[in-house]
């Protein structure tokens, strides 16, 4: 194929610090093979903070704006051959050039609640996307070729029949971190990296400390609201939750570095950074029995019932009995997911979609 002109959309990546969505973006951009030329589509000049120097870009309006639907009248006067996005909803009408969008996940199908830092307006809208799938599939229906981060993603896309492109796989990965010393002390704690809304059943986690000891210890490491600090902190033993209401990188790898396990009692997910983050350093995890966990975990991890705190210290018990061997499986597991793969499946897709959009046009 001849050298193509590829824009990527970063207008979802975070002034500051990354969510998912921004940190799969700059994960891929920053490991791009070199067979193209991209140009970094961005709305705010502080995104490319985040993102590889030296690198061309353009500015667009942010995908929040109202004009988004329309937005490819301005990618076209940028003489784009393809754009890839790290979501489902850029706007595609008009669109002159070959487009691939990204469907990370369908959680919000089933958990309907938006994310909290959304304006009303926003989560109202977010709510009524997710009413039917019909919207869904109008936007994936509307590019050349759709990426997701899992298989798992890949066959539910499949079950609902949301689009009739192609779809690739190409999966969410973690930043390399130096592997946890073999002869470095392993304290009795578990590591919880995430959010507290409901689905994530923080509370179950919380409930198993009781029932594994007084000498076990779980930090949260993520910003926690008043209100959920204290509906935790009322559900294990006193001092037995550590709140770090936002770690620093540096702060959670340390921790994670002596810990036992991360651990999540999530009744849902779309992916699961965190587990790879750990597993790639050594540390085990101990995990809900969902089917994004089994993908992601292998025979690495330890699995329980997210609704049974009894389960959830049956499993910690488990992998206590086989922490060494779980250390070395989890960096084997944890290998699977490099950017390198990722970003490679990102630009195979879009060279498909500008194939596949050529052959149309011949017809």
């Amino acid at each position: 194929m001849t050298r193509l002109r590829v824009g990527i959309d970063c207008r979802y990546v975070r002034i500051g610090r990354h969510d998912g969505i921004s940190r799969f973006t700059a994960g891929v951009v920053a490991h791009l093979p070199d067979r193209h030329d991209y140009t970094l589509l961005v709305h705010d000049e502080r995104q490319l903070e985040s993102l590889p120097e030296g690198m061309p870009w353009a500015l667009l309006p942010a995908p929040t704006e109202p004009g988004e639907p329309f937005v490819a009248r301005k990618v076209n006067r940028l003489g784009l051959d393809a754009v890839f996005s790290p979501m489902q909803t850029m706007g595609s009408r008009g669109r002159d050039y070959a487009l691939v969008l990204t469907l990370h996940d369908l959680i919000y199908y089933r958990n309907r609640t938006p994310p909290r830092e959304f304006s009303w307006p926003l989560r109202l809208g977010w709510r009524a996307f997710h009413l039917s799938w019909v919207p869904q599939r109008v936007l994936l229906n509307g590019a050349d070729g759709v990426v997701t981060v899992s298989e798992t993603t890949a066959g539910l896309i499949a079950e609902h029949r949301l689009t009739k492109r192609p779809v690739t796989v190409a999966y969410n990965a973690a930043d390399p971190a130096a592997r946890r010393p073999s002869d470095g002390d392993r304290t009795k704690t578990l590591v919880y990296m995430g959010s507290f809304m409901p689905y994530k059943n923080v509370e179950t986690l919380a409930a198993a400390l009781p029932l594994l000891g007084a000498d076990w210890v779980l930090h949260c490491m993520s910003r926690v609201s008043d209100a959920d600090r204290a509906r935790l902190s009322g559900l294990a033993p006193s001092g037995s939750i550590v709140f770090h209401d936002g770690a620093t990188d540096d702060e959670y790898l340390r921790v994670l570095r002596s810990a036992t396990a991360l651990a999540t009692a999530s009744y849902d997910e779309g992916f699961g950074i965190p587990l790879v983050e750990a597993m790639g350093i050594g540390t085990p995890v101990v995990v809900s029995d969902v089917p994004i966990f089994r993908e992601i975990g292998g025979v690495a991890a330890e699995y329980f019932d997210p609704s049974s705190p009894s389960a959830v210290a049956a499993a910690v018990r488990r992998l206590e009995a086989r922490w060494d061997a779980a250390s070395e499986a989890s960096v084997v597991q944890a290998a699977r997911f490099r950017w390198d793969d990722s970003a490679e499946q990102v630009v195979r897709a879009v060279e498909r979609a500008v194939a596949e959009r050529a052959a149309r046009a011949a017809r």
